[in-house]
C-alpha cells in the first residue's frame, strides 16, 4: 500500500510538471504570435501616449507659470493690485475638509449596510447603485444648478461655503460608496466566519474586522473624491461664489484655488497669475495624493504584518 502510494504521488508531481511545461510552451507561443505582439505593441502605444500627454501638461504649466510665481501671490489678503491666491488655498482645504466631514461618514454608512446588512439580491441595492452610477455620470454643471435653486435660493443660504460643501458632498458621494463597497466585498468572507465563531456580534464584526481590512480601499475611493474637490468649478461657482476671501462663518462667500483661477483667465488681465495659481493648484493636487498613497501602503503594509 505505501509503494502504491508513493507510485501514484509520483505520477501527479509528473503530470504536474508536465502540465507547467506545456503552459511555458503555450505561454511562449502566444507570445511569438503576430496578434499578440500586435496588442503588445498597441498596448504600449496607448501607455506611452498617456504618459506624454501628462508629461506635457505638467511641464506646459510649470514652464508658464514658475516664472510668474511672486511673493505678492502669497500675501494674505487679496486686492485688485496683488491678486494673492493665498486665501484661495485656504478656502480649498476648508472646503475639501467640510465636504468630506459631510460626505465620507452617509458614503462608508451606505455601502456598509448595502454588503453587510441588506438581504442578497435586494432591490433597495440595486436601485441604489443604479442610482449611484447615474449620478456620477451627471456634469458637474447641473450639480451647481441644483446647488444654485436648492441650497442658495429655497433654502436661503446664498453664495456659501456651506451650499458649495453640501453640493460637492452629494457630487463625490457616488465615488465614496462604490469603492467603499468593492473594499468591503474584497473581504474574504473566511473572516467574518471566524469573527462570528469566536461569538462577535454583526456590529462588532464589521466594525473591528471587516472595516479595518477595507481602509486601503476606502482610502483610495476618498484620494479620488478630493482629486474632484479640489479641481471642480462649475459647482462652486453657482454655489459658494468667487470672493477671494478667508470666510469668517459657513455662511459666507469663498473662492477655491480652481474657481480663483477660473476668474483670473476669464477676465483676460492677469494670465500669467493663473499660470502661477495652476502651478500651486497641481503641486497641492501632487500632495494631496502622495500623502494618500502613504498612508493606503502603510495600513497595508501594518495589516500585513498583523
Amino acid at each position: 500500500m505505501k509503494k502504491s502510494k508513493a507510485v501514484n504521488q509520483k505520477r501527479a508531481t509528473n503530470q504536474n510538471k508536465l502540465i507547467q511545461i506545456f503552459a511555458r510552451i503555450k505561454a511562449r507561443m502566444y507570445e511569438k504570435h503576430v496578434g499578440s505582439k500586435i496588442i503588445r505593441g498597441m498596448v504600449w502605444f496607448s501607455a506611452a501616449i498617456t504618459v506624454g500627454i501628462l508629461a506635457f501638461i505638467i511641464l506646459y504649466i510649470l514652464v508658464k507659470g514658475i516664472p510668474n510665481l511672486t511673493p505678492e501671490l502669497f500675501e494674505w489678503k487679496s486686492t485688485t493690485k496683488n491678486q494673492s491666491m493665498m486665501p484661495s488655498i485656504v478656502n480649498t482645504l476648508l472646503m475639501t475638509v467640510f465636504t468630506l466631514i459631510i460626505a465620507i461618514p452617509i458614503g462608508v454608512g451606505a455601502a456598509i449596510y448595502m454588503v453587510e446588512y441588506a438581504k442578497r439580491g435586494s432591490k433597495l441595492v440595486s436601485i441604489v447603485r443604479i442610482t449611484t452610477e447615474t449620478l456620477s455620470g451627471i456634469p458637474s454643471i447641473v450639480y451647481g444648478l441644483f446647488g444654485y435653486l436648492f441650497f442658495v435660493l429655497a433654502c436661503g443660504w446664498k453664495y456659501s461655503m456651506l451650499a458649495g460643501a453640501l453640493t460637492l458632498a452629494i457630487m463625490i458621494l457616488p465615488i465614496i460608496i462604490r469603492t467603499t463597497e468593492e473594499a468591503l466585498m474584497a473581504v474574504p468572507d473566511s473572516f467574518r466566519e471566524g469573527s462570528f465563531g469566536l461569538g462577535a456580534g454583526k456590529l462588532r464584526t464589521v466594525f473591528l474586522i471587516v472595516l479595518p481590512d477595507a481602509i486601503p480601499g476606502i482610502l483610495s475611493g476618498v484620494t479620488l473624491a478630493i482629486g474632484r474637490i479640489v479641481g471642480e468649478t462649475a459647482a462652486l461657482i453657482f454655489t459658494a461664489g468667487t470672493v477671494a476671501k478667508v470666510p469668517s462663518s459657513v455662511f459666507n462667500s469663498t473662492s477655491t484655488l480652481a474657481v480663483h483661477m477660473y476668474v483670473l483667465l476669464n477676465e483676460g488681465l492677469h494670465t500669467e497669475k493663473a499660470y502661477a495659481t495652476a502651478v500651486i493648484l497641481l503641486l497641492v493636487v501632487l500632495f494631496i495624493n502622495g500623502i494618500s498613497k502613504f498612508a493606503v501602503s502603510r495600513l497595508t503594509r501594518n495589516r500585513g504584518e498583523q
